[in-house]
């Protein structure tokens, strides 16, 4: 026995083992596949000395983040690392709107798409800036953030507290055309939106276009030195120096419940792993609460909920090996970590309502990483490792033929911009949505994000009404990974919250009332 077993082990769940460890408890994560860091892993699938990010590249919110930043992982070996230019969105007529985090560059890049522009970005940064700690404090938080929230109203005052509400439900467009003139500062907004499952059209799609890249100029987006697994070995190692063990090869195939109590978990080979104090959960919902779980310990509504969980979009990644750096006809590009390439703002807006019927669009928005660029350890000398991904339709199969179509697509697209791309393929990885999946579970049909993160699937609203917190209606089991608040991204928030949550049940917070307080708004949601 332990006192706490953690289900899981990508970033959230190390992180939430990590803080219970700090706190004194024993704890064993149990991970099914045969290596940490679920969507946090690097290594090399397309040809030797060319290290790729397996999932997830670039960490803007993990550098800042105050929860990965409080966990010191520099001294556990992480170190960071930038490309020359942040982000370049090329359109299709071959200009460029780049983001650096020099910001007189920035506002250079975007004047030339409309006078003034470069202004507009400065005043839209000073705003940000003037916020930007406490709104991560209360994007990252745990829900409802009372402190930080008041914090930020007391700074802002009442008009301006109201005037961020409402930039905050925004679709991208909306925001784009509110600030800026020029097609180049929208576009850099819309595009970065679109690392969500979300449209340029969509309410409450402008504030990710608005964090992305404003974090883009204030702290860039860098990647760890080595690849993203060093992020992991971060992790793993300061757990490990704190006692923390991690068993691999272990699927959990059940929480052990009685009296409405977790105890514990029951692994595929039929041995039982006792808790002490809590499980904690870095798994989809609807695998923790019907698979893990079982409607047995569940309010019907809560089932009758789940049943309208959504899903982000599939997914489609290729990893290239490249013999030499990718040929952009616009030079301007060139020294971008991310580049953004396929489509203008109206296609964004084309592409995205594809998705959203069902279909596969045929001209293909991707975001495209320049890891070597990035961080020159990540292949040999002259060369690029590189990737490029795209979003599908969410549904259960996809054929050869149709994953070996979206491929050859998607180079297109690239040679368009930078002919000879073709001739300096050495070597090629494509991961399709099942073969996301099949890496890496929690990536079901290949969706990054844990779930939509369209408004009704957010705040408390997620993973279903009366969620918004890591405590589930099973007593000692919390819910740490995507699927719960803030949701998807690598910043260990939904770790992080639910190792708190932990901790204040076993405290017996407010006076030995934290588990009637949670019961009895639970019992008011679900009846």
């Amino acid at each position: 026995m332990v006192d706490a077993v953690v289900v899981g082990a990508g970033h959230n769940g190390l992180v939430a083992a990590n803080l219970l460890a700090d706190a004194g408890w024993s704890v064993r994560v149990l991970e099914a596949t045969g290596a940490p860091g679920g969507a946090v892993r690097s290594g090399e699938i397309t040809a030797p000395g060319y290290v790729s990010d397996l999932f997830s590249a670039f960490y803007p919110l993990g550098y800042a983040s105050p929860v990965l930043r409080d966990l010191e992982l520099n001294r556990y070996g992480l170190t960071w690392t930038h490309a020359p230019a942040v982000l370049a969105h090329l359109l299709p007529d071959g200009r460029s709107a780049t983001l650096h985090r020099d910001l007189a560059r920035t506002m250079a890049s975007l004047e030339e798409f409309a006078a003034g522009d470069g202004e507009r970005w400065r005043r839209a940064y000073d705003e940000w800036t003037a916020v930007s700690g406490r709104m991560l404090d209360v994007i990252l938080r745990p829900f409802p953030p009372v402190r930080a929230g008041l914090g930020l109203a007391r700074g802002l005052g009442v008009a301006d507290s109201l005037r961020l509400g409402r930039r905050m439900v925004l679709s991208a467009r909306e925001l784009g055309s509110e600030l800026f003139r020029g097609e180049g500062a929208k576009v850099l907004l819309a595009g970065c939106a679109l690392h969500t499952d979300l449209s340029p059209e969509e309410a409450g799609g402008g504030v990710y276009g608005w964090l992305l890249t404003m974090l883009g100029q204030q702290v860039g987006w860098p990647v760890p030195v080595g690849g993203a697994g060093q992020l992991t070995e971060a992790l793993v190692h300061r757990l490990r120096a704190r006692g923390g063990e991690i068993v691999y090869g272990a699927p959990v195939s059940r929480v052990l419940v009685a009296r409405g109590r977790a105890m514990g978990v029951r692994t595929a080979d039929g041995r039982d792993w006792r808790a002490a104090r809590a499980v904690i959960a870095d798994v989809p919902a609807p695998a923790l609460f019907l698979d893990l779980v079982g409607e047995r310990w569940l309010p019907s509504r809560m089932v009758e909920d789940l049943a309208h969980f959504r899903w982000d979009g599939a997914t489609i990644k290729v990893d290239w090996a490249l013999d030499a750096p990718i040929p952009w006809s616009n030079t301007e590009v060139c020294g971008a970590g991310t580049v953004h390439l396929g489509a203008d703002l109206n296609g964004l807006t084309r592409y995205a309502a594809k998705i959203a019927t069902g279909e596969v669009p045929e001209d293909p928005f991707l975001l495209l990483g320049q890891m070597t660029t990035a961080d020159r350890s990540r292949s040999p000398f002259g060369t690029e490792s590189a990737w490029a991904y795209t979003h599908l339709p969410h549904r259960a199969e996809w054929s050869v033929q149709e994953i070996a179509a979206r491929v050859e697509r998607i180079e297109a697209v690239i040679e368009g911009q930078a002919p000879g791309f073709r001739g300096r393929i050495v070597g090629r990885n494509v991961f399709a949505p099942g073969d996301l999946e099949r890496e890496n579970p929690s990536l079901v049909g290949g969706a990054l994000g844990g779930g939509t993160s369209a408004a009704f699937q957010q705040l408390f609203f997620r993973p279903v009404p009366g969620l918004g917190r890591a405590d589930t209606p099973v007593d000692r089991l919390f819910l740490g990974s995507s699927s719960a608040h803030p949701g998807g991204g690598v910043h260990g928030a939904p770790g992080a919250n639910a190792a708190r949550a932990a901790l204040a049940r076993d405290r017996g917070l407010f006076g030995g009332a934290y588990r009637a307080a949670v019961s009895g708004a639970q019992r008011a949601i679900y009846g």
